[in-house]
C-alpha cells in the first residue's frame, strides 16, 4: 500500500476537466485507488466520485494507492498532481 499526500494544482479544483483526467488516467489500473479529504474517501474511477469529494484548488487530499500496479499508479498520480 501506498499513502501519500497531494495538493490540488489546478485553479478550479478538482471539477469538469481535472476530474474527468484523473478518471481517464485510472480507470484502467488493477490498483484500488482513494481519494480522502477531511475523513472521506472516495474512488476516482468514478466522475461522480471525484465530484463529490469537494477538493479545492490548494485543498490537500491524501492518496491510497494498493495492488500490484501501485508503485506505476502513485507514479502517475504524483505527475498528475504536479501539474
Amino acid at each position: 500500500m501506498i499513502r501519500f499526500n497531494a495538493k490540488v494544482p489546478f485553479e478550479e479544483g478538482l471539477h469538469a476537466r481535472p476530474a474527468t483526467q484523473l478518471v481517464n488516467l485510472i480507470k484502467n489500473v488493477a490498483s484500488d485507488v482513494q481519494l480522502v479529504k477531511d475523513g472521506k474517501s472516495v474512488n476516482p474511477k468514478s466522475i461522480l466520485g471525484v465530484l463529490t469529494v469537494g477538493a479545492g484548488h490548494g485543498d490537500e487530499i491524501e492518496v491510497v494507492v494498493e495492488g500490484e500496479d501501485e508503485v506505476k499508479v502513485a507514479d502517475s498520480l504524483k505527475e498528475f498532481f504536479q501539474a
